[in-house]
């Protein structure tokens, strides 16, 4: 298990338990992210759960057009308002992103 910081113990859970998920599926890692991005939209996640995954996503090369085309594909099972609702928190969750980058950016 990895060493955890005594400053984010539950973020270093999680963490170590999305390293414990990818390394247990078959599935490649981008897709894996897919699948998970497509489970938040189901479960109706807040905007922290999508800063979470799309960083991690994005880390793997994932994009905006495979996210937009995972929410199509998915759309005629969840409905249009758990599009609509994934939609503002993916937008919430990016605004929050820039937001500290620009507060990180300030401070320098």
């Amino acid at each position: 298990m990895s060493q955890q910081s005594p400053e984010t113990p539950i973020l270093d859970l999680i963490t170590t338990m999305t390293a414990a998920s990818l390394e247990a599926t078959t599935f490649d890692a981008n897709t894996a992210m897919l699948v998970r991005i497509a489970a938040l939209v189901a479960v109706e996640a807040p905007p922290a759960s999508y800063v979470m995954n799309l960083a991690a996503a994005a880390e793997l090369g994932v994009g905006e057009d495979e996210v937009s085309a995972v929410l199509a594909a998915i759309a005629p099972i969840v409905g249009t308002t758990k599009i609509v609702s994934a939609s503002g928190n993916i937008l919430r969750a990016l605004g929050f992103v820039i937001e500290m980058g620009e507060m990180e950016a300030a401070e320098d």
